[in-house]
């Protein structure tokens, strides 16, 4: 199953991104708190070595807390400012102001040395599609000015928004990079909604996500479907046993998987199977595993 989802926009968000680098201060990347490693851009990260960098672990709100603080003490000690946030209802937004005040501290007294006192600094967001990074920066703002949909790919070019607090910020578009090479990094991206959901097949989909859920979180499927699973049983079999569950019936009583893997899914992505986290401090330097083959994952 080789997830491959790089539409030409990306490109151009690439070459945007390297090209708006000087004009900017610092670089605020956006990561999804529950995949802290697979919705890293490590083509972001290389663009932007030179500047200082603030991390925001995003949407906390569906995520494991313990984790997310394993996450956050693991990024600072790899020299990153971090910030908790839940984008959707605000929580930890209004830390930012004073995250990149302390992040460019030494530039800001710079410019008070110089006579240049609220000169202003700007900050590039960026991150994977769907991360949050739209509605963090409405958040931040205060107001409704970048478009923010549930769904990868909304935002295709860049815009400049003053927020306040001496701060501008560039909001670009969401970049994946051209291979993924890692199919725990694709499956990761695909189960929280970065890659569309129209490319995939979504029940072979949502099956290796009922093994994944099997290993790492039983108690949150067996409370959520009313059901027992464990890890030697196919993704596939619990997915139709919790369609069972759910009544979720066609014509001769036989299972709508279909149905269930689109309800598991939106469920997992709405926070429904509680807080989740699929990646562990200790995976944060892991080797990939095999490449996947397309042919099983595309939808026809």
């Amino acid at each position: 199953m080789d997830i491959q989802w790089y539409p030409g926009h990306m490109t151009k968000t690439r070459r945007m991104i390297s090209d708006n680098l000087k004009m900017v201060d610092a670089v605020c990347e956006i990561l999804d708190a529950r995949i802290p490693v697979s919705s890293r851009n490590y083509d972001i990260a290389e663009l932007s070595k030179d500047k200082p960098r603030l991390i925001v672990l995003n949407r906390v709100d569906l995520a494991d807390d313990a984790k997310t603080k394993e996450w956050a003490a693991y990024y600072r000690t790899k020299g990153y400012s971090v910030l908790e946030t839940n984008s959707k209802n605000g929580g930890g937004v209004s830390a930012f102001p004073s995250a990149i005040k302390q992040l460019l501290a030494k530039k800001l007294e710079s410019y008070r040395e110089k006579g240049q006192v609220g000169r202003s600094v700007r900050i590039m967001i960026c991150g994977v599609p769907n991360v949050g990074k739209s509605s963090f920066i409405n958040r931040v703002s205060g107001r409704n000015i970048a478009k923010a949909e549930d769904r990868p790919g909304v935002t295709r070019d860049k815009q400049w928004i003053r927020v306040g607090n001496g701060i501008e910020l560039l909001d670009t578009p969401g970049m994946l990079w051209p291979k993924f090479d890692d199919k725990r990094t694709a499956l990761n991206l695909a189960f929280t909604g970065a890659i569309k959901d129209d490319i995939l097949d979504i029940e072979t989909l949502a099956s290796l996500f009922m093994e994944v859920l099997s290993e790492r979180y039983s108690g949150n499927l067996n409370a959520r479907y009313k059901i027992t699973c464990n890890t030697e049983e196919p993704g596939y079999d619990i997915l139709e046993r919790a369609g069972k569950s759910r009544v979720f019936l066609i014509s001769g009583g036989e299972v709508n998987t279909e149905r269930m893997a689109k309800t598991l899914l939106d469920e997992f992505r709405a926070g429904a199977l509680g807080k989740i986290t699929l990646e562990s401090v200790d995976e944060a330097d892991r080797e990939p595993l095999e490449k996947i083959e397309l042919r099983g994952m595309l939808s026809e």
